[in-house]
């Protein structure tokens, strides 16, 4: 075009920014950095992808920088320029906050993330009643210590098996006591979760400590803490006492309102969880035990639901100053396009395009040949017997 505007230029770059930010979809941004070259130097260089980043999940504040792990061989070029270096560190934070965005808008599948136990806040039958129940539900359970004071919190911590990914659920089944007297269920009124790293990077793994001492708040850094969640008992236990006041049969309402079901809690929006730890806070005790008149707090089965962000993205944890340092390997980004993650998210884009290539060239090339070989194969017999040839057509 002869007369043809650019219109970041025309905008200039502060209104230009401003009108960038209204974008809250990652594959947008990815769009306009393909309308021209102009645009795409300005939204890499003025760092769009993480400022997108940065609002869509706030826990990315937390990295100090990014570390490239080399894992080839071959030595990296020193001849280029610094600006042509400057150029090639904001090509690859662009293409990192955008893999970061895509995995918080982008549906992907999730499983159960917990590696191993930290340790508890308290427990009361040691070993019986311990932490490490909690990760099969076909084992017995956690208890806490028993406490006059209801308002005091009790808490699970444990270590992921991953140090860089997302969270988008963690399921919560309470114990029912099925050998007590009316079966109560020792849930609390609240649940919050939080997320982060140890402060010392031997803090998890030194099981000689005391339990108290592994799950203190101060030994580590929390870079997300969610919202209060109630607990669906509580619920129940209002209902059932409104039903038991209408004259409804007590058994009845039990068995409808009162079961030791597993209770999922989905965040908000997926949290990134740096360091793979997660503390799980019981808020508000509601039942209490008759023999010794003391609140308690039983959990049978916990499932931390997420996704690691591996091989590709990790984080070092190794010094830790105010913050850590987000970890970028190339040969692994190399092979997850490869793969076909990186683009769709998954292997089905991927494993579709195949099968169509296979259905394409079998049509195309072994069906004809099929239909060829009988012809070159039982031709000269039909030439010999006509007769046959004649049977076929009546």
């Amino acid at each position: 075009m002869e007369y043809g505007y650019d219109l970041l230029e025309w905008l200039g770059p502060d209104a230009s920014t401003s009108v960038f930010s209204y974008l809250n979809d990652p594959a947008d941004l990815v769009r306009a950095t393909a309308v021209s070259r102009s645009w795409r130097q300005f939204i890499i260089t003025n760092g769009l992808s993480k400022t997108l980043c940065m609002k869509l999940c706030p826990e990315v504040s937390y990295f100090t920088g990014i570390k490239e792990v080399a894992t080839s061989t071959k030595k990296a070029k020193q001849d280029c320029s610094s600006s042509d270096k400057e150029w090639r560190e904001h090509e690859r934070d662009h293409k990192i906050y955008i893999y970061l965005s895509s995995h918080l808008v982008t549906p992907r599948g999730t499983n159960n993330c917990i590696s191993y136990c930290i340790g508890a806040s308290s427990t009361d039958n040691y070993p019986e009643e311990i932490i490490e129940n909690t990760l099969d539900s076909t084992l017995s359970y956690w208890s806490s210590s028993g406490q006059v004071d209801p308002t005091v919190l009790e808490s699970l911590t444990y270590q992921l098996n991953f140090d860089l990914g997302f969270v988008d659920k963690i399921s919560i089944q309470p114990f029912k006591a099925f050998f007590q007297l009316d079966d109560p269920i020792y849930s609390s009124k609240y649940v919050r979760f939080k997320m982060g790293y140890s402060k010392s990077p031997n803090m998890s793994t030194n099981f000689k400590l005391d339990q108290g001492r592994l799950t203190a708040d101060e030994n580590y850094v929390w870079t997300y803490i969610s919202p209060e969640f109630p607990m669906l008992q509580v619920i129940m236990k209002q209902l059932f006492i409104i039903l038991s006041v209408c004259n409804v049969h007590q058994h009845l309402v039990r068995g409808i309102f009162q079961e030791d079901i597993q209770q999922a809690f989905r965040l908000p929006r997926p949290a990134l969880c740096i360091g793979g730890v997660v503390k799980i806070e019981f808020l508000g005790r509601i039942q209490k035990q008759d023999m010794d008149d003391l609140f308690y707090i039983c959990i049978r089965n916990v499932q931390v639901k997420g996704r690691a962000l591996s091989p590709v993205l990790g984080v070092d944890l190794s010094e830790i100053k105010g913050g850590c340092v987000l970890k970028y390997c190339p040969s692994a980004w190399r092979a997850a396009v490869l793969d076909g993650y990186v683009v769709s998210g998954t292997k089905v884009r991927r494993n579709l395009l195949q099968f169509s290539a296979l259905t394409a060239w079998f049509w195309w090339w072994f069906v004809p040949l099929y239909i060829l070989g009988i012809v070159y194969v039982f031709f000269p017999y039909f030439c010999r017997a006509p007769s046959v040839v004649l049977n076929i057509l009546e």
